[in-house]
């Protein structure tokens, strides 16, 4: 087994979570990073390596509080740059959002994934996570207010 080449860290200015971009589903806009940062819960992780300039991975998780449950770790997204697949950087990432809700006193995680999303259910189950029951629709309201 060889040594790992990439390592992870938790971003912390506005600086980072707009030079993950190349890695979001769209461009990073500075006012919604800013605020992303601001935001009690929010965390985005980076994997970083070293034959990369920049970030080849990243997650982020969102804190929810509920009177009744208490908090969870939501995993919003999660995405490795197609470069660096197939290292263990997605299930490293995922590892290190579980342990940081652990660290936070959360008493799980979860993840909406697409049914035919075969990489990401198998980067989910090889860390730890399982499907419970028959798939679940996902309604969705649009505003607009987003571009």
């Amino acid at each position: 087994m060889t040594e790992r080449d990439w390592w992870i860290v938790e971003a912390g200015t506005v600086g980072e979570v707009v030079g993950a971009e190349a890695l979001y589903d769209g461009p990073a806009r500075r006012e919604w990073a800013e605020r992303f940062l601001a935001s009690p819960g929010h965390h985005l992780l980076l994997a970083r390596a070293g034959d990369a300039e920049g970030p080849v991975g990243m997650v982020t998780g969102v804190e929810l509080t509920h009177p009744d449950k208490g908090t969870e770790m939501f995993l919003y997204e999660l995405g490795v740059a197609a470069s660096h697949r197939r290292r263990g950087i997605g299930r490293g990432l995922v590892d290190a959002l579980a342990e940081l809700a652990r660290a936070n006193g959360c008493y799980g995680m979860w993840v909406a994934v697409d049914a035919d999303n075969e990489p990401a259910l198998a980067t989910y189950a090889a860390a730890g996570g399982r499907t419970e029951g028959p798939p679940c629709e996902v309604p969705l309201w649009h505003f607009d207010r987003r571009p």
